[in-house]
């Protein structure tokens, strides 16, 4: 066993795994069985000002690499997720609780990003612009901003974190990560990864730990920006304590309340795809999963029908068991959460459909009566402006039925009722309604004929209203991540004429 792989797990500093200033630590378990997977050391204040100034004094020589030689050590670590895709996905399964399939299909979506990254290092990086003075040069060229700070969620803990630090990396900064506490077992595999590729000291460091942890991050003046995927509880203050610095950037992305639109061109086989897919895949605990789905009276009847069936059958299990559809939540805390808005929808005047959040003991995987199970709940609902259960995100299987009449007006009306806006998708035959809904659907993420599910690295990744003040991943990181330089060159001899006017200096006296 290597000295890094001794628990507790230590912190990545400065090129060394060190235990940290505090003394506490703490543990990660599996939300199928509640096995301890691990025990690491919790992140103080100090260990946080400690990875900053060894990240700070290892920008200066990092930065003056090329984009190639950066893009190297990515490289590396693009193999390594490829090579190890079932044996990390399986970690992620077990510290996460997401069923087999979309654990594997983390580590792909980390491969993916890191490939694109890495790829992106021989591509342009800035502009030649044409200048109204022919004997001028004018461009435009990006510079790394310095020490970024990266804080990152549970529910894809390998994918997202390679959104905010491959790209960050690549163009020249350095990294100060904090995973989330729930699956600190992954970030020390990414952190293992980025040593075994031999990034120079200082350039990556991790600390695990709690909120204070990662708001200690947030607060150091040293660092240039921000990037944060999470609750918009917690992205709103971070947005708020670093959007007030001059020179520093936050970038956001924090979730949402999403909806699916069936109109009554929709082709039914798709719809019923489309909604299963987005409300139960990964336990409905993604931050593009639709927790409304919004369906035109003249096919609600068999939609609903449709739906509640494969609701009701829909595989609950072992998430390590191929044929398991939904796993666990991934800790008691959700599980509260799941039924404080079950309970609320009854307020408001749901009427049930599918109440499976308090799983039979049979319909539990033998040996995991420690996990955290739950199962789809589902309610239809008269949609009303003041309906709390369908405004605020649940982050669980929790989803509501509403008809609506009348045109697509009326559904994106409907649909942008919330103070979210990430993500969505319409359901139709007809490409007026799905022009309509591209056009005035208040999101940042938009589907028509598919999930509300899904991303793609090339693409922004994030929302508008209270879901979010940027795009933390892919190509939108560099936004955040670099300055931008107006460069002007004159290439002629006499500067009067570079300049395009009088360049005769004046001076007192003269006749």
């Amino acid at each position: 066993m290597s000295e890094q792989m001794q628990q507790p797990y230590r912190h990545y500093i400065g090129g060394e795994w060190v235990e940290g200033e505090g003394d506490e630590t703490f543990e990660s378990s599996n939300p199928a069985t509640g096995e301890t997977l691990g025990e690491f050391h919790r992140g103080t204040e100090a260990d946080v000002d400690a990875a900053v100034a060894a990240a700070d004094e290892a920008f200066d020589e990092w930065r003056s690499m090329s984009y190639i030689d950066r893009a190297e050590v990515l490289w590396d670590v693009f193999h390594e997720l490829r090579e190890r895709t079932d044996e990390l996905g399986e970690v992620v399964t077990k510290e996460n609780g997401k069923e087999i399939s979309e654990g594997r299909a983390d580590v792909v979506e980390a491969a993916d990003t890191v490939e694109w990254a890495a790829g992106n290092a021989r591509h342009p990086h800035g502009d030649v612009i044409p200048s109204e003075i022919a004997e001028k040069d004018l461009y435009m060229r990006r510079k790394p901003r310095g020490v970024v700070g990266c804080i990152t969620p549970w529910n894809f803990p390998v994918a997202i974190p390679f959104w905010h630090m491959a790209v960050t990396l690549v163009e020249g900064n350095t990294v100060v990560w904090k995973p989330a506490e729930q699956t600190p077992w992954c970030g020390q595999i990414i952190a293992e990864m980025f040593e075994d590729a031999g990034i120079p000291e200082g350039v990556f460091n991790m600390v695990q730990g709690f909120g204070d942890a990662g708001n200690a991050i947030v607060e150091d003046e040293r660092l240039s920006a921000v990037l944060f995927t999470g609750s918009a509880e917690v992205g709103h203050k971070i947005a708020g304590k670093v959007g007030g610095e001059p020179g520093k950037i936050a970038a956001c992305e924090m979730g949402g309340k999403n909806g699916i639109i069936i109109t009554e061109e929709a082709d039914l086989d798709i719809a019923v795809h489309a909604a299963v897919m987005s409300s139960f895949k990964t336990t409905g605990q993604r931050c593009v999963s639709s927790e409304r789905l919004i369906v035109h009276e003249d096919v609600c009847d068999e939609f609903k029908e449709r739906f509640v069936e494969v609701a009701e059958k829909v595989a609950v299990g072992d998430p390590l068991d191929e044929g398991t559809f939904m796993g666990p939540v991934v800790d008691e805390s959700q599980i509260e959460k799941f039924q404080k808005y079950n309970d609320l929808a009854r307020q408001e005047g749901a009427n049930v459909l599918v109440d499976r959040a308090e799983l039979d003991d049979d319909e539990i995987p033998d040996g995991h009566e420690d996990g955290y199970w739950v199962g789809p709940f589902v309610y239809e609902i008269d949609y009303d402006p003041d309906l709390r259960c369908l405004k605020e995100e649940v982050f669980g299987p929790h989803v509501a039925l509403v008809e609506y009449s009348g045109d697509i007006e009326r559904a994106v009306e409907i649909h942008n009722d919330t103070p979210y806006g990430l993500a969505g998708a319409v359901i139709s035959d007809d490409y007026r309604q799905i022009n309509y809904y591209r056009d005035k659907a208040e999101i940042g993420l938009a589907y028509a004929n598919l999930p509300s599910i899904g991303a793609e690295i090339q693409l922004p990744f994030g929302g508008v209203k209270k879901s979010g003040n940027g795009y933390p991943s892919g190509r939108e990181v560099i936004e955040a991540v670099t300055d931008r330089t107006a460069w002007t060159m004159n290439n002629a001899k006499d500067i009067e004429m570079a300049q395009g006017l009088s360049a005769d200096i004046k001076t007192s006296g003269d006749d």
